[in-house]
């Protein structure tokens, strides 16, 4: 099976910006953008992307899951980056064009077809490091993608990194290539040094995000995470998780949690922690290491609140239980 996300479609539906505005979307081979050296983005990182994922039902019916908050986010995330703005309904349309064109590839359920809507800035403008970008490329890549835990759902171990930050704090709210490019050194540096798996951000105790995903802690019936600002993504899976969670009675908890009171919670027996993201929608976490020692979560393995609400989620996307919150819409 191929690496998660290193196949693609050969078309992908691309838009062009420039000083007379949006062209109109069309299909184009995944491999034609031509750049030129000095294009903006090649230089100061004038670029944001999405992920999200359409799935396929027993009755063969696509269904695109949450796509209005994905293409809201990225309309903020090319704002905040003073990329060109694009109507909404420009950017669902070159999704949902895409993922019809191809909906016969669209595996099976555990497997999807994973969307990435990416933006970019073109301009040839080495003189423009304060200055945004005059013209744009919109483009949506297509790929589809097996079952993230193939190998089974093995709990993660988190390097507790207390000093510094994913990215800096006004551009964590910000979908951009640049902040999981200055998060990877600190990533490869816990993998080499103790073994970890990730990184959980925590700058000045503050417990945050991990470099590519939200972070829960699970005790008992709540489920505490960090309250919604800047510094952080505003994960969708993360929202559709915290939804669920409420639908079944939990206690959700948005708000600051310290690194003390969460490995004092961790070390509770049945306590549970998970990652949230759209690849693997909910990863157990088994081990917190902080200062060299290690923590184990609860009895360090997949916990069952973790495992039943990946799968109500599951269930939700492949239209194996009822959509009550309007999450889907059919392509």
């Amino acid at each position: 099976m191929a690496a998660f996300g290193t196949v693609f479609m050969p078309e992908m539906a691309l838009a062009r910006f420039d000083e007379s505005g949006w062209s109109t979307p069309a299909m184009v081979a995944s491999n034609s953008i031509n750049l030129h050296p000095g294009a903006h983005v090649l230089h100061y990182a004038s670029t944001c992307f999405e992920g999200l994922k359409a799935f396929r039902h027993e009755d063969g019916s696509i269904h695109l899951f949450r796509m209005d908050r994905n293409v809201a986010r990225m309309q903020q995330s090319s704002e905040l980056l003073s990329l060109p703005a694009f109507e909404k309904d420009m950017l669902e349309q070159m999704i949902i064009d895409s993922v019809r064109r191809f909906a016969a590839e669209v595996p099976s359920p555990p497997g999807s077809m994973y969307i990435r809507p990416t933006h970019i800035g073109t301009e040839a403008a080495i003189g423009k490091a304060a200055a945004p970008t005059a013209s744009s490329l919109l483009y949506v890549l297509l790929s589809p993608v097996g079952d993230y835990f193939a190998g089974g759902a093995k709990p993660l171990r988190l390097l507790l990194e207390e000093h510094g930050a994913r990215c800096a704090a006004h551009m964590g709210m910000v979908k951009s290539g640049g902040n999981y490019a200055s998060a990877l050194q600190p990533i490869l540096k816990a993998r080499a040094s103790v073994q970890a798996d990730q990184v959980l951000f925590c700058p000045g105790g503050d417990v945050q995000e991990t470099g590519a995903a939200n972070f829960l802690l699970i005790d008992g019936n709540e489920i505490i995470t960090k309250a919604l600002d800047s510094t952080f993504l505003h994960g969708v899976t993360r929202d559709s998780i915290l939804t669920l969670a409420r639908d079944r009675g939990m206690t959700v908890s948005e708000r600051e949690l310290s690194v003390d009171e969460l490995l004092e919670r961790a070390a509770k027996p049945g306590a549970e922690a998970a990652l949230s993201g759209t690849a693997a929608v909910l990863t157990p976490v088994g081990t917190l290491i902080r200062d060299g020692k290690e923590h184990q979560v609860g009895n360090g393995e997949a916990g069952p609140t973790t495992l039943a609400l990946r799968q109500a989620l599951n269930a939700i996307q492949w239209g194996k239980a009822e959509d009550k919150h309007g999450w889907l819409r059919k392509v």
